[in-house]
């Protein structure tokens, strides 16, 4: 992996692609007139991409699409929540203003963003994610993406990362520290479903999981422990979850109560 810029980079788009380096321990490659393909190809690796307006991940892959960071569908969940309709995690996690959540999977974030729209400004969002490059990339995103919806914004914002393997950084969270501790493994009939989130899977993470990491869920969590997987998935029985089933969704809930 090495870090670069857009076509027409000025110097704060240079100097924020050499701290980008710098903070991801990758070298930083002039882009020089170049495309970033010549670049990928002649050093046969990856690139980050810094530009005026986002960041982005490209891999040679063929065909591939870059990964940049975008709200996906939390725009409109939040407007529909704002309608007074129902969203079906925070139905799942029992989600209320004031209370702690901590996203296992953060992934592209959607459901952070929605979890901290209802919590507000007296609750606490945090998200673990895995790739390091993602999060270098949704670290910025959270904060500098600006939205119509005043909402969409602030719910940004309030969001905290965390980089590294779930399961292991559950380990260094003290007990109780949450009310709700959410998991959403990627998994391929996931990725395999949905064109959304095509472009994080070459960046994804498919550690799986385990019972050791359902008892550190349960360790952090207050009040409950989430895991949204597909409705076919053994995990629900295995690991001891009641499944809220929904009609017609390829997706289910599972809880556990504690």
């Amino acid at each position: 992996m090495f870090v670069t810029t857009c076509g027409r980079a000025n110097q704060n788009v240079i100097a924020k692609a050499q701290q980008a380096a710098d903070v991801l321990s990758i070298p930083y490659i002039p882009r020089k007139k170049r495309s970033i393909r010549h670049h990928m190809e002649s050093v046969d690796q990856d690139c980050l991409v810094i530009g005026k307006e986002r960041l982005e991940l490209h891999t040679r892959e063929e065909n591939s699409e870059p990964f940049f960071f975008h709200p996906n569908s939390a725009s409109f969940r939040i407007k529909r929540l704002m309608r007074g309709e129902k969203d079906p995690l925070i139905e799942a996690a029992d989600l209320k203003e004031g209370m702690s959540f901590l996203d296992c999977t953060l992934g592209l974030a959607s459901d952070s963003i929605i979890a901290s729209h209802i919590v507000g400004d007296n609750g606490r969002v945090t998200g673990i994610e895995a790739n390091k490059y993602i999060a270098h990339i949704l670290l910025h995103g959270l904060q500098d993406w600006v939205s119509p919806l005043p909402e969409l914004n602030n719910a940004m914002k309030r969001i905290t990362l965390i980089n590294g393997e779930f399961q292991e950084e559950l380990k260094k969270i003290e007990d109780d520290a949450f009310d709700v501790v959410y998991i959403d493994p990627m998994f391929e009939e996931a990725l395999n479903d949905s064109h959304g989130i095509n472009p994080i899977r070459q960046w994804a993470s498919y550690t799986g999981v385990t019972k050791e990491g359902i008892n550190e869920a349960k360790r952090v969590a207050k009040r409950r422990v989430v895991l949204k997987e597909h409705y076919q998935s053994s995990l629900f029985e295995e690991m001891g979850f009641d499944a809220v089933k929904r009609p017609s969704a390829k997706f289910h809930f599972g809880v556990i109560r504690l």
